[in-house]
């Protein structure tokens, strides 16, 4: 159908106007889409369903050829999408003035807004991340070679779909056989082989660069919420210790800025998930600071008051490497101005590739929803958050992952892997009905209009009802998942201390 428009021009990253081509934002949308699976990947009953309705069936697709437009389901949906956004675009009166024309960024804006006003997640994501990386890229931070594309490093998902398979476990419905059968522990045992191992390439990395020459002193383990990031440093700076090294830890908590800097959105949640929640300049001051031999006054952040409450003298000797745990290690304002020779960074990321059901949808459990699971027993049981309030603020979470995380991933010396196959199966006890630890409907009540909150609320309570969970004394037990797990971050029982949940 066809929508009103009166912009005729577009001003480019470089001030340039250009003509105003719808059919480049539907172009866009349609490879994002197709770059995941297609839309498919995306329906939601009752959310967005109708929308199938309306671009699906034969009479669609004549009318689409005859107007010289690609047939099919995904491009009708792309057209539609695409004229939302220029309805919105159209919306702003100054974009009808010519002195003030939407640029490239607004209408990229423009097209998130859309695509997660209707439901489509997966395709926003896979937009968003293509996005950055290519900002990362424009900017110099990132080379060809580092470039991430939509953020689902297909090679690394086809051989985790590989592994699965070949442990009979590439699905939540062959998972379920393996638990019911009581045959967990040998997939757990061969799950953390796996991990263990990847921590020791990574470790053999960090020392055939020190014995190549590179003068390594910050070390970063960065990666998305939840990913088991504090386990991995534990584990890999023992390994690394063996070898003679010796590592100062720098809470980089400790700089984020006052709660008063910090505004409120409507429901009074805070974005802490953005690189910008950080005095950065403060903090790539301290670490250049450091890195000269000087002595910093390192902030001393109260959560209490959500304030710096003091300082503390800090000094890296020249004999420790800098170690530093933290979501945005890879955000370059954070490091500039320090070689690229001087820091070791290790991403670890979550590809828990299950497929769902049993497989015949060929859709894949998201790593996203693990990792909200995930952060929802670590906020209930160490944050006193609730699972509503984990839940209303993860949109927050993925929109700084797609910026200043999953983009710049290209840029680690080393991958970690940590998703296990197994997991759903030690979680699922955790949120037994009863438990609180997953939203009610009643708790959405009040937030209707929150499709992002409401899309993960159905798939997570779909997934869980799938699964066939251990029982709560067989995953506390050691006897089948060891102490020092990835998921006893969360679960709880890690034999690892973990500072984040002191």
């Amino acid at each position: 159908m066809a929508v009103e428009n009166r912009i005729v021009k577009v001003q480019k990253r470089n001030r340039a106007l250009v003509r105003f081509d719808h059919s480049k934002i539907r172009n866009a949308i349609l490879r994002a889409a197709e770059s995941i699976g297609g839309f498919a990947q995306d329906r939601h009953a009752g959310i967005n369903d109708t929308i199938f309705g309306w671009c699906g069936g034969t009479a669609t697709d004549a009318g689409r050829l005859k107007a010289g437009l690609p047939a099919g389901t995904d491009a009708a949906i792309a057209d539609f999408l695409a004229e939302a956004v220029v309805v919105s675009l159209n919306s702003n009166p100054h974009h009808l003035i010519s002195n003030f024309p939407p640029t490239i960024e607004v209408i990229q804006d423009e097209v998130l807004h859309a695509l997660r006003s209707y439901g489509f997640q997966h395709t926003a994501d896979a937009y968003a991340c293509y996005r950055w990386s290519r900002h990362w890229l424009r900017e110099g931070a990132i080379t060809k070679e580092q470039f991430v594309g939509n953020g689902f490093p297909r090679e690394r998902i086809t051989q985790m779909q590989a592994w699965n398979k070949a442990h009979g476990c590439d699905s939540v419905a062959a998972l379920n056989e393996i638990t019911r059968a009581g045959k967990l522990k040998q997939l757990v045992d061969a799950s953390l082989a796996r991990y263990e191992t990847s921590l020791d390439a990574a470790a053999a990395r960090m020392m055939e660069r020190l014995q190549g020459g590179d003068k390594i002193r910050l070390m970063w383990i960065s990666g998305p919420s939840s990913s088991g990031k504090t386990t991995t440093t534990v584990k890999l700076t023992e390994r690394l210790k063996q070898h003679g090294l010796q590592f100062l830890m720098l809470n980089l908590d400790d700089y984020f800025w006052p709660l008063v800097e910090h505004p409120t959105d409507w429901i009074n949640d805070r974005n802490y998930e953005t690189p910008e929640a950080l005095d950065i300049q403060l903090l790539n001051a301290h670490l250049c600071a450091l890195l000269e031999g000087e002595t910093i006054d390192k902030p001393i952040y109260s959560f209490k008051d959500g304030r710096r409450a003091g300082t503390k003298p800090v000094k890296l000797e020249a004999n420790q490497i800098l170690l530093l745990d933290c979501l945005h290690g890879l955000y370059p304002p954070i490091t500039e101005g320090i070689p690229a020779s001087a820091q070791f960074r290790v991403y670890i990321e979550n590809l828990s590739v299950l497929l769902e059901g049993d497989g015949s949808t060929n859709r894949r459990v998201p790593f996203t929803d693990m990792r909200l699971l995930r952060r929802t027993l670590r906020d209930a049981k160490h944050r006193n958050h609730s699972p509503i309030r984990t839940l209303l603020h993860w949109h927050y979470v993925r929109s700084g992952e797609l910026f200043s995380i999953v983009p710049l991933s290209g840029l680690a010396d080393a991958v970690v892997d940590g998703g296990f196959p197994f997991e759903l199966a030690a979680l699922k006890p955790f949120f037994a009905e009863g438990s609180g630890m997953l939203p009610s409907e009643a708790d959405l009540q009040d937030f209707g209009g929150f499709v992002d909150a409401r899309i993960r609320f159905n798939r997570l309570n779909a997934l869980l009802n799938s699964v066939q969970g251990l029982k709560l004394e067989e995953a506390t037990s050691f006897g089948l998942i060891p102490g020092d797990a990835v998921v006893r971050e969360f679960i709880g029982g890690s034999t690892i201390q973990i500072p984040h949940n002191e």
